[in-house]
């Protein structure tokens, strides 16, 4: 799948993003995980990538099976706020 440069920056905006679960990104950009990892290999720094890949593995908010049930929201309710 090609993405624009603006969908690309979103979707690594997205997978860094702890409360976006990977199932957002799949709805979104109908990529699986490993699809996004691809990617995150791809454009990242290989440092950095290995930062993510550690942030991720196993974090609940990345995995919706994973989440409290209930949780609606895919983000902080203070991350967007205007300063």
């Amino acid at each position: 799948m090609k993405l624009s440069t603006d969908d690309l920056s979103r979707l690594i905006e997205m997978a860094w993003e702890d409360r976006t679960p990977f199932e957002a990104i799949q709805a979104q950009f109908n990529l699986s995980e490993s699809e996004v990892k691809d990617i995150m290999r791809a454009h990242l720094k290989s440092g950095s990538y290995a930062v993510w890949r550690e942030r991720v593995s196993g974090r609940k908010t990345k995995h919706e099976s994973l989440r409290v049930p209930g949780t609606l929201r895919a983000y902080c309710p203070t991350q967007y706020k205007l300063k």
